[in-house]
């Protein structure tokens, strides 16, 4: 995981101010071999699901009962 900056540290701190009891986690294709790595870690403080269908995008949100989603990509969101 050294190779990308996930945010592990800023997600733990989001997490654990907003108490989601479930979190949902999506990478695109080229980020899932990360996804148990990142899965472990945020586990420590919350319930982890990986969302293994597509991700195009901000945009590609799963229908799915989580109190939270996570969307990881290769690019940074600029609001």
């Amino acid at each position: 995981m050294e190779e990308y900056d996930f945010e592990i540290q800023r997600i733990k701190k989001e997490i654990l101010l907003k108490k989601p009891k479930d979190v949902l986690i999506q990478l695109p294709d080229g980020l899932k071999p990360f996804a148990t790595k990142i899965a472990d870690e945020l586990s420590e403080v919350t319930n982890v699901y990986i969302w293994a269908g597509s991700c195009f995008g901000a945009c590609d949100i799963p229908n799915v009962k989580v109190d939270m989603i996570i969307q990881f990509g290769h690019a940074e969101f600029k609001q």
